[in-house]
């Protein structure tokens, strides 16, 4: 969708958007070096993000940190007034400096209307100067992650900045270098406020990144209930997967299904898939980045919605069908006063119990179905593909054989 439909979504719907961490850090890093070539902080602090919104952000933390008056030496500045690129401190040379070592600034994350674990959370930057020639060096402070394992869009032992939010840090402190005399050579050091906490939330533990959150962002927008978070940590899971030479990952709809799997089999942390109810999300990325085989394990009223062709399994988005497992039921052997009461049942977990009192295998049937949707998302992708249903105990309800490439030599084939 563009900006603008976001927004006449947004306007719509009177959901408000926000920002994402990257842009958070950017305003900080924006503000932070310009103290540190002038001595004063611009406040509230104004970025473009990549499609050109121009949003200001107010500084909850603002400090400068003195350095040597010489500016000589690592992380100096060129004195109090502008001096050659040597920061002797006389002359017109390329750094403006304070005589401040460091500056840092702080900015509290407004994820607008989304559910956002990092909303609130205070986003701090440290800006420190760097001999010409080093070009812009990034570092994780507190509460920010440090990558430990390969597949993911960043090196082993660097911080868990992103591609894109580096970009527009590096971009902004060109800008500043340029309005202000300065070479644009800094090292970045972004932290955040609890980070470490906050992160035992999310995915980066799963996925290998230690130590605290990940400074994330494509376009700087939040865009509620959009998940675009948890979507991205699904991808980055399987690429981890990948990387890690796992040929068998589980997509699950929560900790009772991950444990189902796990036991059935002995499958490695870094294989589980938390995809919630983003069923679609798993296969379409799956489908461009394949595995030898994907187990798809959950509650079996979110897997029937997703035997009748729903990609999204929340209950705001789909509904069980209690008319399509009444219709799928007669295919097992349902009588027809059977699938009547199956279509007047009042929940999904209702009707599969009818079923198993009659002996009609519902859960197989959805299973089953469900594994073939799959497959038609899946296009003929070089991925064979099983399905388990589960009730709320964790108890195996339903278990499709696997199908699709590769499957003819897996057990239950």
């Amino acid at each position: 969708m563009s900006s603008g439909g976001r927004a006449a979504q947004l306007k719509h719907t009177g959901l408000r958007p926000g920002w994402t961490t990257g842009a958070c850090a950017t305003a900080a890093t924006t503000a932070a070096y310009t103290a540190l070539l002038t001595g004063e902080f611009p406040d509230p602090v104004t970025i473009t993000l990549p499609k050109g919104q121009t949003p200001s952000f107010a500084l909850a933390v603002e400090s400068l940190d003195a350095g040597p008056a010489s500016g000589t030496g690592t992380g100096g500045t060129a004195g109090a007034a502008a001096g050659p690129a040597s920061g002797t401190g006389t002359g017109t040379g390329a750094t403006a400096g304070t005589g401040a070592g460091s500056a840092t600034a702080g900015v509290v994350k407004d994820a607008g209307d989304d559910p956002d674990v990092t909303h609130g959370a205070l986003i701090r930057s440290t800006v420190r100067l760097l001999p010409a020639g080093s070009g812009v060096v990034f570092r994780a402070g507190p509460g920010v992650g440090t990558v430990t394992l390969p597949g993911l869009p960043l090196e082993v032992g660097e911080p868990a900045i992103n591609p894109v939010p580096r970009q527009l840090m590096r971009e902004h402190v060109a800008e500043v270098a340029a309005r202000h005399g300065g070479t644009g050579d800094v090292e970045i050091t972004v932290s955040v406020d609890n980070g470490a906490e906050i992160a035992r939330s999310t995915w980066n533990p799963r996925i290998g990144i230690l130590g605290g959150l990940s400074i994330l962002g494509t376009t700087g927008v939040v865009v509620p209930y959009s998940c675009s978070a948890w979507i991205d940590s699904i991808r980055r899971g399987v690429d981890v997967a990948r990387a890690g030479g796992l040929t068998h990952v589980a997509g699950c709809t929560g900790s009772t299904s991950e444990r189902t799997v796990t036991e059935l089999y002995e499958l490695p942390e870094i294989a589980l898939l938390d995809m919630g109810d983003f069923a679609g999300a798993v296969l379409k990325y799956v489908r461009r980045h394949p595995v030898d085989r994907l187990t798809i394990c959950g509650g079996f009223a979110k897997l029937s919605k997703l035997a009748a062709g729903h990609l999204d399994l929340h209950s705001a988005r789909s509904q069980v069908d209690k008319g399509f497992l009444a219709a799928l039921a007669r295919t097992g052997g349902a009588s027809e006063a059977l699938a009547a009461e199956i279509a007047a049942a009042n929940t999904g977990l209702a009707a599969l119990r009818l079923c198993e009192a009659a002996g009609v295998p519902l859960g197989d049937l959805v299973a089953a179905r469900a594994r073939d949707e799959a497959l038609a998302v899946l296009r003929g992708a070089p991925v064979a593909v099983d399905v388990i249903c589960i009730d709320r105990a964790g108890t195996v309800v339903g278990r499709s054989a696997p199908a699709g490439p590769g499957a003819e030599g897996l057990p239950g084939a």
